[in-house]
């Protein structure tokens, strides 16, 4: 009986690794591998850290099994590029590819290319996606329409007319439901093209800036 790794990845909260874990251990049973260690990962796709498969790969050089079963190919790898220097590893230390889903390994050539192919597939279908919500933005803004959250409404007349009266930043940003960093671009940003301070604050509010600055 071969000794096996299952591998197991899940990108999202409403993935759960018990279904492919499930699989995975039916479709051992059924090659005839024990199960012996499982190594699980919880990231997306392209995230470069993947520290379940480092030490899968870790013990498979230590010869720890002889074969790594995972539910999907594209659950491997974050790329065709990585897939494939995961591959290349393992079959220079002797250790067989099984997935699940395509029902594949890499016990001889034809089920080599296969793998290959269908992981090359799976990064196209996830760069076209991109592709598509890349253009959807292009399109919207081509439309006009705002990308993004909506944008702050100040008033800045009645910014300018509490700041007369001698309110500190801190309180106009209460009293207008606003961060302090946005009470500050309203009133006093006077870089070119912008509109410079509209009142002169008081002394006692001008002291109380350069405290608030200070802290």
């Amino acid at each position: 009986m071969k000794r096996a790794a299952a591998y197991l990845r899940i990108s999202t909260l409403d993935q759960h690794v018990e279904t492919q874990l499930h699989d995975l251990k039916a479709l051992a049973e059924s090659r005839g591998f024990q199960v012996i260690q499982v190594y699980e990962d919880r990231s997306s796709g392209v995230r470069a850290s993947r520290p379940g498969l480092d030490r899968l790969l870790a013990d498979a050089r230590r010869g720890k099994f002889e074969v790594v079963v995972v539910w999907a190919s594209d659950r491997l790898a974050r790329s065709v590029t990585h897939f494939l220097q995961v591959l290349d590893e393992l079959n220079h230390l002797g250790i067989e590819f099984v997935s699940f889903r395509e029902q594949l390994d890499t016990g001889g050539p034809l089920g080599r290319a296969m793998v290959v192919i269908i992981s090359a597939i799976a990064e196209l279908e996830r760069n076209l996606i991109v592709e598509r919500v890349k253009a959807g933005l292009r399109r919207a803004r081509l439309e006009g329409r705002r990308i993004g959250r909506p944008s702050l409404s100040v008033d800045r007349e009645a910014l300018g007319r509490d700041r007369e009266r001698g309110l500190s930043l801190t309180e106009l940003a209460e009293l207008h439901h606003v961060s302090k960093s946005t009470v500050s671009r309203a009133l006093y940003n006077t870089r070119r093209g912008v509109p410079k301070p509209l009142a002169q604050p008081p002394l006692q509010a001008r002291e109380n800036t350069r405290a608030e600055t200070a802290i």
